[in-house]
This record gives C-alpha cells, structure tokens and sequence, in this order.
C-alpha cells in the first residue's frame, strides 16, 4: 500500500472518531433530557383535588422558580392545602424573606402548614413561621433566630505577596467593608446598624407569627438553636410528629384526610447542563459520585461562589 493510501485511511479514521464522539456526547445529552424528564413531577397537572407538597432544602437564596411555583399553588383549585418541608440551616436573609411572604399568599386562600424536618434554622425557621401550623420532630433542630453579616479579609496575604491596592472613592464609606483593608469604625456603624434593622425585623415577625411579646420573642432571639421538643415548649412549634401530627391539624381547617399529598418539584423542563444541580446529577448518574459527590459539587456552585450579603444562617458542624 503506498503512502497516500495510508494517509487518506488515517484521515478517515480521524473523521469517524470524531463524528463517533460526537454521536455519543449527543446521546448523552438526549439520555439526560430524558432522565431530567422523567424525573420531574410532570403530571402534577392532570391530578385531581390533592394536597401540595413543596420542599425546601438547602441554602436559602432569592429563588424566582419555586416563588412561581408558590404562586401556581396558590391559584390552582385542585389544591386544597400545602405542606412545606423543610430542611435547611437556613441562607439569605432576603431570601427568606420572599419565600415567607409567598407562602403566606399561599396561606391567604388554603391551609399551610410548615414541615420541620432535620433542621430548620435561621431563614429556615423564618420560612417556616409563615405556615399556618408548625410541625417538627421531637430531635428536630430549629431556631437560630438573627443575622450575619460577613466579610473576607485578604489584606495579610496581599502584603505577603507584596501586593497592593490603590483607591479613590466619592466618600470613605462608598464600597465598604473592604477585602483590602481593615474596616474603620464609621463602616462597621454603618454595617452593625444594617444587620440590627433586619435583625429587628426577624424579632418582630417571630413574635407576630407566634404570639409573643417582643420581650419573650428578644429572649429567644439570641442565636440559640432548640430541639423540637424545646422549640414547642418555647413557643415556637406548634406540634411534634410528622405525617399524622400534619393530617390531624389539616382535618381541623376541612382538608380531607384523604387527599392524596402531591409532591411539586422543581421544574426541569429547560436542558441546562451548565447548571450546578445538571452537573452534580451527570456527576452521580456516571458513577463518579466517589471522586466528587454531586451534591458537593452543587454547594460549591451555590453556596460558596455566590452567596453574599446579609445572611440569616446557622453555621453548624461541617457548614
């Protein structure tokens, strides 16, 4: 065989390896729409009168799908009720916020009742004060009532490397605090004073949703966090159980006990492999789970890149 002839073969080779790769990335990405598809709860829609269910898990940020999500809830006759499990050490502050206050549409036309599961704390717990009715287990971890405010300081570092920054600003407290330099006390008054008011604003809504004083709501409000069991002796549960506890207390507002509990997923209707939760999935469904869990993945992309600001958020073990 002459050496044009061995050429024009290796370059065939060439280009069925390429489109070979190209097939299989294609059915990969096809195989993946579908399992998202499968997957999510499609049929919610065709399902009859029911109570919705809604989970809220991890970090808590300004999340427009599940607010949309609350919002077809609330519109949809089919739903009698709603039920809001959460499991989470808590986020944003304003977050939190949103999500409370769509629940609380949710809660103006059906029963809601907030489901405390391994933990609810901080934002965690401010969603839940939006349900009707507060359930958690006895060894639940809730509370952790306040805000943070936090920023990184990398100034000792820079001058190790002998780096600096130069600046000039419209006033000493524009862009403060600084990565780059020690706060001065005018900015952190003006950080304290702005982590108080929306401190003053989670106290406030802890004793309106539970019926305290704001003196009793002040003592709770200290960072503390409670088991289920102290949270219901403290005011700030309404029930230990789960399922039957959530059953029981819908039968007093004329949900039949019966109706089945439709869980209302995240909706996955948009290929996005560039997704943090995409990402984590493709990371477990090709068994690579052992090398980075997926689950760690999506922290990293979530918790860990993008969160800022002020934060109501218990820092346990492992956060």
């Amino acid at each position: 065989m002459d050496s044009s002839a061995i050429a024009d073969r290796r370059q065939l080779r060439r280009k069925l390896g390429f489109w070979r790769l190209a097939a299989v990335l294609l059915l990969i990405g096809l195989g993946f729409a579908l399992y998202s598809a499968i997957s999510s709860d499609f049929g919610t829609a065709a399902r009859g009168p029911q109570v919705a269910r809604v989970t809220i898990s991890g970090l808590i940020q300004d999340d427009s799908e599940l607010l949309e999500r609350l919002k077809t809830i609330k519109d949809d006759k089919r739903v009698r009720a709603l039920i809001v499990s959460i499991s989470s050490t808590g986020g944003t502050t304003y977050g939190g916020e949103r999500i409370f206050k769509a629940i609380r549409e949710v809660a103006a036309q059906k029963p809601v009742v907030s489901d405390i599961r391994t933990v609810a704390a901080s934002a965690g717990y401010m969603i839940a004060l939006a349900g009707d009715d507060i359930v958690a287990g006895d060894t639940s971890i809730t509370g952790s009532i306040g805000v943070l405010f936090q920023y990184p300081q990398a100034k000792e570092l820079l001058d190790k490397l002998g780096v600096s920054l130069e600046e000039i600003k419209s006033a000493p407290l524009k862009a403060e605090p600084s990565p780059f330099h020690p706060p001065s006390e005018e900015a952190k008054a003006m950080i304290h004073s702005m982590v108080m008011d929306s401190y003053d604003w989670f106290v406030d809504l802890v004793a309106d949703r539970r019926k305290l004083s704001r003196e009793d709501a002040l003592k709770l409000a200290d960072g503390s966090i409670f088991t289920g069991r102290q949270a219901l002796k403290a005011k700030l549960i309404d029930t230990l159980g789960g399922e039957e506890a959530i059953r029981a207390y819908l039968a007093t507002r004329s949900v039949d006990r019966d109706l089945q509990i439709v869980d209302w997923q995240a909706s996955r209707g948009r290929l996005s492999f560039l997704t943090s939760e995409s990402a984590s999935r493709l990371i477990n469904l090709f068994g690579y789970d052992d090398f980075m869990k997926g689950q760690d993945l999506q922290k990293l992309m979530t918790e860990k890149l993008f969160l800022d600001g002020l934060l109501s958020l218990w820092q346990g073990v492992g956060h």
